[in-house]
């Protein structure tokens, strides 16, 4: 990234070379899978292995989420702090040492003398695991803010960097049950899965850290005072602070739907099979998209084109509630069957994945110019601070929407069992259905009425 000596500084408008870009973006793959997989199978992991009850399971991923509001923005001051002398280099590697071991960690034991030491154990483990990932994707993030002075450049960075978290939530979330199964199920499968991917989370991180070591970042200098004093000038910021009520809103539907994914294959659509297929379709729908998401935010702006991704994927979101098991058969997938539900689960797995990527990389790079403005408006401009910020309460949300999740799943009467899925009442998997749409959306809706107050002043220079 920099070295000790740095003194060259990324110039406010030339175009960002690809291959940095891509040394860039390709980090974003193993964050993509520690942020993803524990979200979608820590919870069905704890309630179908460990016997934790679903409402428990859900605090269990909250609690570490809880300490990261503090711990980003403290990372990102100190990573500011140490930037012109040793880069944000040191907290890459450490986060990605740190994260990948925790990630197999997490999986590692399946039989405990009680479902709530077995609770208390993954929370201590996730709670080592989010503080690494903190470690390494703060200052991942405040790294995007510092490639380029030019809106467009920072949102091909972001678009890149979404090509490469597709392929991330593709591993974590869809080749991770695969792999599970393909081992055999039980513990060994669970333990398997834990190695391959904490290797490409390992691997991929590592290559962001190496890869960027020299690459020059724009040096707007020093923010004086403590963290605290540093806070209250990003209070100031009111685009940064309206764009970060809106994704923390939207962040806590979307992650109440990621933590019940599996809950909807096994006992709502009773396809489990079909998860694989379905995030394929997403991700190929998504990177097919990635284009049209550099194109339209220069034909309609940024902020448009982020309620138009925003608008549809919520259309979307709503028709799950129609979802359910199969009872014909349309068409033949090799030599699987395919019926009417299967083949909308899938027609709704490429909308998603088209207007998915939109708008959550158009908050990012939103975010950036947020940041930009700082920049500009004072001549200095605490970008760890900002990262910090924004990947805390991003983290935060994505904990709330498990506790939800299992608030909501303990209300409808969902069964936890030990060694396997237990058989689940009507009653129980409406509420999953709910968590899967209704939910999500409402908070989308919400997202969007908060976004409407969001505006971003001309400044020269």
């Amino acid at each position: 990234m920099t070295s000790p000596a740095m003194t060259l500084q990324a110039d406010l408008h030339d175009k960002v070379p690809t291959g940095v870009v891509l040394r860039y973006g390709i980090g974003q793959l193993g964050a993509q899978v520690f942020r993803d997989t524990p979200a979608v199978l820590l919870p069905l992991f704890m309630t179908t292995m460990l016997g934790v009850p679903a409402w428990l399971a859900g605090l269990v991923v909250l609690g570490p989420k809880l300490w990261l509001i503090l711990c980003d923005p403290l990372v990102g001051a100190w990573s500011d702090r140490v930037k012109a002398l040793y880069g944000r280099t040191p907290f890459l590697i450490g986060g990605a040492l740190g994260t990948a071991a925790s990630f197999v960690a997490l999986f590692a034991a399946t039989s405990f003398s009680s479902p709530y030491w077995a609770a208390a154990t993954v929370c201590a483990l996730f709670f080592v695991g989010s503080t690494a990932f903190s470690i390494y994707s703060v200052p991942y993030l405040a790294i995007a803010a510092e490639l380029s002075g030019d809106p467009h450049q920072r949102n091909r960075i972001m678009v890149l960097r979404m090509f490469f978290a597709t392929f991330g939530v593709l591993i974590g979330v869809g080749v991770a049950q695969p792999i599970i199964e393909h081992f055999g199920g039980g513990a060994a499968g669970w333990h398997m899965m834990s190695y391959v991917l904490g290797a490409i989370c390992l691997v991929s991180m590592l290559t962001t850290a190496s890869g960027l070591r020299r690459v020059p970042l724009i040096m707007a200098g020093d923010v004086p005072g403590n963290l605290w004093q540093q806070l209250a000038l990003v209070r100031q910021n009111k685009p940064f602070l309206v764009l970060l009520t809106t994704s923390f809103i939207s962040n806590i539907g979307q992650a109440a739907s990621y933590t019940v994914i599996g809950f909807v294959f096994l006992y709502a659509l009773e396809a489990i099979w079909l998860i694989p297929i379905f995030i394929l379709c997403m991700s190929a729908a998504s990177l097919a998209a990635q284009p049209l998401w550099l194109w339209l935010p220069r034909r309609i702006g940024k902020p448009r084109a982020y309620v138009t991704a925003a608008l549809v994927w919520v259309a979307v979101t709503v028709t799950w509630l129609w979802a359910g098991p199969a009872d014909d058969v349309v068409l033949h997938l090799g030599a699987q069957a395919l019926g009417t539900q299967h083949v909308l689960v899938l027609a709704r797995a490429v909308v998603i994945g088209m207007v998915n990527g939109g708008f959550i990389l158009l908050a990012l790079s939103m975010m950036t110019d947020t940041v930009d403005y700082q920049r500009r408006l004072m001549g200095v401009a605490n970008e760890g601070v900002f990262a910090g910020l924004f990947s805390a309460f991003e983290k935060l949300a994505f904990a709330m929407g498990p506790v939800i999740a299992g608030l909501v799943m303990s209300a409808f009467g969902f069964v936890s069992s030990t060694g396997g899925a237990a058989g689940q009442t009507p009653h129980a998997i409406t509420g999953i259905i709910l968590l899967y749409s209704v939910i999500p959306a409402v908070m989308q809706g919400l997202a969007l009425l908060v976004f409407s107050r969001y505006r971003l002043p001309e400044i020269g220079g």
